[in-house]
């Protein structure tokens, strides 16, 4: 609001206006009252007001600059009397301003004492209201005035006012302008109408607009009256409506929901939380939240004394069965309460003396509160405590959407990550579980029975990361490296300036493991880390007290990794690696098993190791309600052969991407005798049942890591898909599948035939190695079905 008069009357540099304020309309209206007869003293009064605005032409032909306003303003505050009556001026806030402008002055006593409340360095804008947004609504009202538009300008504008006390008020904007006229200059454009359907379709394309209403080529002339009404409670409630505890919101801040509820209750000494309860201990639990709201009630991970806990658990007890809110005035009425003692010592160092906890819905076992408190005694009270009665309500059904949502989101991850209740083999869980229902409800005896399914084929799949604690330990004795050396430059810059035998002999410490480590002797990760943590780390931290040294060891301590209190970069580097194939591996994987279960359900798991294993199992005893056929026990095996083609593919896209050149291993398990499987109920996991089937999971465990017979070769190689088998008429099978895919290009034509060697209780193990084609072009990547696999072998027969 500082009165520089160098500036122009417009507020915003691009406009499509020139203004100019005028006070023409009420002048001639003066005019008009000067020459009546009937009321003698109103005449007298215009005609000695009219000999005074004669002084001053410009009030009349108009003013460009701010000096003329400022250097008038009483005679402008007369000339305007009866529009803004001086019995008002403490009731009305309004003020003299241009549409959309933030330009005022001739305030009322109240506006100009709510000015002055919020301080000279505060600056009036219109909330979240742009120059663009500014230029577009001048144009409209250009529209609108000269060429009988009707575009709706009725959207609201509010100013945010700080109070005296720091609290933001709100209120709502109103403009009245029947003292403006828009006056086209020799620049103004005519507006067609295709000019008008064009800007219809434009309202975010600004130089549009700007085009056909160039810059100052219009004069809005005259002055607007601006009218504002506090709209702080209504403002409060929406904000709360729309931003606290929303279903979906990702993430609210306390000092937004302390702003809402200072503004709400007009206190700038209160905040904002919310806390959770155990229905029957009466324990503080933690909740998967979106919201950030601390609370100042809860006291879980806040290191307090076990008093403090026990007297928590009795305060809370005793208030559970209180109707409404527990509104408290001064926290010293309750010290009457002796066991709650510690635990109001706990609230008032964390100043607290007035407060009221707000019940929420009831939901699972558990009570959230709402609180609010104070350090002010008596600022909340029964009285103002009744306000929440209007934001309660939507406070309790959006915190219902929202545990409604976190609760769903928590089924499907552990649905998803944590157990294998697949949707192929739910059905049978639910139906134990209605089976055990049903006979509770009838109090008949029963127990749980175990899901079992019994003559189904198993596939197993994995694909392996080669070498991948090599690289481990590549990049660990990187990093070893990295910061041995940077401790000795810490320790060599320190010693001349210190006792020399406790820095010589750190100094030949950390020699002594670099040369270790430089000959690649073998020497314990552990071992390192424990000299670190236990020697230098305490040392370190001694001498940062110390302004010489301080800023040198902070040099140091910033390279840490905040989680491991290491160097970790390289491991770090490693570590995303990792991550990022296998979160590339299990994603092919998912995708292609969508498609996959819609041919015929089938159960499928997938494990994350330094690669990705999966098993698949298909029988008609996982899908009772469908026909099985063997057909479909091909499909699958084609399939995973694909899959495992596809993953190899698209790593060796993606490979120069990561920080480590990794490459992938394949192996295919074939076993074609059924086996039974049984769902462990203290592992959460599907296994072997029968000892006969024991064969094929030791298959599984032993293979990866197995070599080729007579050789000193793996039998897993980069590249190349190893498939075991057991029969020749496995073999047979899946060369015919082979030759299908080398047809179609997942694999090169070169094929091994191997034998595995001998493994702990596994022998006579046969294997088909094949090196698959990592040029192939994954965008003609597609998956073929056992259909297709017939149709070519007819036809090429």
């Amino acid at each position: 609001m500082g009165k520089n008069s160098d500036l122009d009357i417009d507020y915003f540099n691009v406009s499509p206006f020139k203004s100019v304020i005028s006070f023409h309309k009420v002048i001639d209206a003066l005019k008009e009252i000067a020459k009546e007869n009937d009321a003698p003293y109103r005449a007298i009064y215009a005609q000695l007001l009219l000999k005074e605005v004669a002084k001053i032409p410009e009030l009349y032909t108009g003013i460009t600059h701010k000096k003329t306003i400022y250097e008038n303003l009483n005679l402008i505050h007369n000339l305007l009397a009866d529009l803004f009556p001086t019995a008002l001026t403490y009731n009305e806030i309004k003020a003299v301003s241009l549409p959309f402008q933030n330009f005022n002055f001739n305030f009322t006593k109240r506006f100009q004492q709510i000015i002055n409340d919020a301080g000279e360095e505060f600056e009036i804008n219109i909330r979240d209201f742009t120059n663009d947004q500014y230029y577009i609504f001048s144009c409209c009202l250009i529209l609108n005035t000269h060429y009988g538009e009707k575009f709706d300008l009725s959207r609201p504008l509010f100013y945010d006012i700080p109070d005296k006390n720091g609290i933001i008020r709100h209120y709502r904007i109103i403009y009245n302008g029947d003292f403006c006229e828009l006056i086209p200059t020799k620049d103004a454009l005519k507006i067609t109408q295709d000019d008008i359907k064009l800007l219809k379709n434009s309202f975010d394309n600004i130089d549009i607009w700007k085009q056909k209403f160039p810059q100052h080529s219009w004069i809005l002339k005259g002055f607007g009256i601006l009218t504002l009404f506090e709209v702080t409670m209504e403002n409060s409630i929406s904000n709360i409506k729309t931003n606290l505890l929303k279903a979906g919101q990702e993430q609210l801040s306390v000092s937004t929901a302390q702003s809402i509820f200072r503004s709400f209750f007009k206190l700038n000494d209160i905040d904002f939380g919310i806390f959770f309860l155990h229905d029957e201990s009466r324990d503080f639990i933690e909740l998967p939240a979106r919201v950030d709201l601390k609370s100042v009630f809860d006291i879980m991970d806040k290191k307090v004394s076990k008093d403090v806990f026990n007297a928590a658990k009795k305060f809370f007890k005793a208030i559970k069965s209180i109707k409404g809110y527990y509104c408290v005035t001064d926290i010293v009425e309750l010290y009457k309460n002796k066991e709650w003692t510690p635990y109001l010592d706990y609230l008032q160092k964390q100043g607290v003396r007035s407060f009221i906890l707000a019940p929420v819905n009831k939901t699972d076992g558990f009570h959230a509160y709402i609180e609010l408190y104070s350090p002010v005694p008596y600022a909340l009270h029964t009285i103002n405590a009744n306000k929440l009665n209007d934001v309660m309500p939507l406070l309790r059904d959006t915190f219902e959407r929202y545990h409604n949502d976190i609760k769903n989101e928590l089924d499907a991850i552990i649905q998803r990550e944590y157990t294998t209740i697949h949707p192929s083999v739910n059905w049978k869980f639910e139906e134990q579980a209605k089976n055990f229902y049903f006979a509770k409800t009838h109090n008949t005896a029963t127990v749980l029975k175990e899901i079992e399914f019994e003559n189904i084929f198993p596939l197993y799949g994995e694909t392996d990361i080669q070498s991948s604690t090599k690289f481990r330990n590549k990049a660990t004795l990187a990093d070893l490296n990295k910061q041995l050396k940077e401790i000795l430059s810490v320790l060599e810059y320190i010693k001349p300036h210190e006792e020399t035998f406790l820095f010589q002999q750190r100094i030949n410490e950390i020699g002594y493991f670099q040369k270790q480590l430089k000959t690649q002797q073998f020497i314990a990760e552990a071992q390192i880390h424990r000299y670190i943590t236990d020697t230098i780390h305490p040392l370190f931290k001694q001498l940062s007290d110390r302004s010489e040294y301080k800023k040198r060891i902070q040099k140091y301590w910033e390279q840490l990794d905040e989680k491991h209190q290491f160097f970790w970069n390289q491991r770090k580097k490693y570590d995303l690696a990792i991550q990022t194939i296998n979160k590339n591996l299990t994603e092919i994987l998912d995708y292609e098993q969508i498609a996959l279960q819609k041919v015929y359900p089938h159960y499928f798991e997938r494990f994350r190791t330094d690669g990705v294993e999966h098993n698949l199992f298909i029988g008609s005893s996982i899908t009772p309600t469908q026909i099985y056929d063997s057909m479909y026990l091909y499909n699958l095996r084609l399939w995973q052969m694909q899959v495992m083609c596809k993953m190899v593919m698209l790593h060796e896209q993606t490979k120069p991407n990561l920080a480590f050149n990794m490459d992938l291993t394949s192996l295919i398990i074939v076993f074609s005798d059924p086996i039974a499987i049984k769902f462990r109920m203290d592992e959460k996991r599907f296994d072997v049942e029968n000892n006969d089937d024991i064969r094929y999971e030791l298959m599984k465990k032993r293979l990866a890591k197995a070599m080729v017979k007579d050789r000193q070769e793996r039998l897993v190689q980069p590249h190349k898909l190893t498939i075991v088998y057991l029969n020749e008429n496995d073999k047979t099978d899946y060369l015919n599948y082979i030759h299908f895919l080398q047809y179609k290009g997942y694999f090169l034509d070169e094929i091994e035939f191997l034998e595995v060697e001998n493994l702990q209780d596994i022998a006579d193990l046969q294997a088909i190695r094949l090196t698959i084609n990592s040029n192939f072009n994954t965008d003609d990547f597609t998956i073929y079905s056992y259909t297709d696999f017939i149709n070519y072998v007819t036809t090429t027969e």
